[in-house]
């Protein structure tokens, strides 16, 4: 396949967790359609998909994977909706927006669970995992975010999957705004399903995500699902006796974008690199909002290379709206906030984002008028 990756020529960057700034490359592998039905769409573009998709997850083998239409809390609700039985028990490890969703997906589908609920700020601790365990031996799994946006806060996978296999419960990752930019090896970890999206790191545009699962797991899902289009394990089904066919109508034009943008992510040096191109963005972010006077919200040690969260300037010219429009007239897209008892906001430095694009947003914030000293 012939190939050329151009810079970005867009209208802003979009500094946030996903959707996120793509190439002009991988925006353009959208202006052909496709047939649902091809074997040059199906075998040629979604199974290879699939099977790069098991690599990156992972060196072990057992592992397959499975894409479904629509956002990334779609294919969270299909696995949670898929994988647990009437006599399961879930445990939710919530400190944020996406592990509370969690708690609230188990809440509709009615499947008994427990969430625990720490600060949007605080760091879940294998310990406090363990004594849940200890204290509850009705729990069959454990659910939790790895990057959780609502702050920034890289949540300790290693740790807490380690105390959910010495236990021997099923564990579920959402891994949305991790996956392809961070470097993790599911199967050393012992991660049963984890769900990411083809917006997030691996730099594709928005309309699927997709589950990369234990296959001995996913075989033990028949007919388990409360859905009939999120059914998980018939996805699966679908996609394996089929050579990549979807049950239902398939975003094609999604598909095909995710498609290079796994070619992109390789031609970048694959994910070693395109983290450590990520944790550049970040370090210049941090240091150079620092020099400006902002601070985090977070320690320095519980960031992640995702997205930061700024406390609001104490100025009273201050007004984040009047704020995000300046930089937004000047190129710039940046978060509000998300955490419920800090007035802040977010700045992300994934997508087809460089050094020289954060040095440019520093220099902006410069001379931003809406939260600077008149001097």
């Amino acid at each position: 396949m012939e190939f050329m990756m151009e810079k970005t020529t867009n209208q802003y960057l979009l500094l946030t967790p996903g959707p996120l700034t793509t190439t002009a490359t991988v925006r353009a592998a959208m202006l052909q359609d496709w047939c649902t039905w091809d074997d040059d769409y199906n075998q040629d573009i979604v199974e290879v998909i699939r099977a790069e998709l098991v690599k990156l997850a992972t060196k072990h083998q057992g592992y397959t994977s499975v894409l479904m239409q629509g956002s990334g809390s779609a294919s969270v609700e299909a696995t949670i909706g898929s994988v647990m039985t009437d006599d399961d028990k879930l445990l939710v490890v919530s400190n944020g927006t996406y592990g509370e969703r969690m708690g609230e997906i188990a809440q509709y589908l009615k499947i008994d669970h427990h969430v625990i609920r720490l600060a949007e700020t605080e760091y879940p601790t294998a310990t406090q995992i363990a004594d849940i365990l200890d204290a509850d031996n009705t729990i069959t799994h454990v659910a939790m975010v790895h990057c959780e946006t609502t702050t920034g806060m890289l949540n300790p996978i290693a740790a807490i999957c380690d105390v959910v296999k010495t236990r021997n419960k099923i564990m579920i990752l959402d891994a949305m705004s991790s996956f392809g930019g961070i470097p993790l090896d599911i199967g050393e970890l012992g991660i049963d399903f984890m769900i990411s999206s083809a917006n997030k790191c691996i730099q594709g545009v928005p309309g699927f995500a997709f589950v990369i699962a234990k296959q001995s797991q996913l075989e033990l899902c028949e007919g388990r699902a409360r859905s009939l289009a999120l059914d998980l394990y018939a996805q699966w089904q679908c996609m394996q006796q089929h050579q990549g066919k979807w049950r239902f109508t398939s975003p094609t034009h999604t598909v095909r974008a995710f498609y290079q943008a796994i070619i992109e992510l390789k031609q970048e040096g694959g994910v070693n690199a395109r983290h450590q191109r990520y944790l550049t963005n970040q370090y210049l972010l941090v240091s150079g909002m620092q020099n400006l006077g902002f601070r985090c919200l977070l320690s320095e040690d519980l960031h992640s290379p995702i997205i930061t969260s700024f406390l609001s300037p104490t100025h009273p010219r201050y007004d984040f709206k009047l704020f995000y429009n300046e930089l937004k007239n000047k190129g710039f897209v940046i978060y509000p906030g998300k955490v419920s008892n800090a007035d802040c906001f977010r700045i992300g430095n994934i997508g087809d984002v460089y050094p020289d694009d954060i040095n440019r947003l520093i220099a902006v914030i410069k001379t931003s008028m809406y939260w600077r000293d008149e001097n």
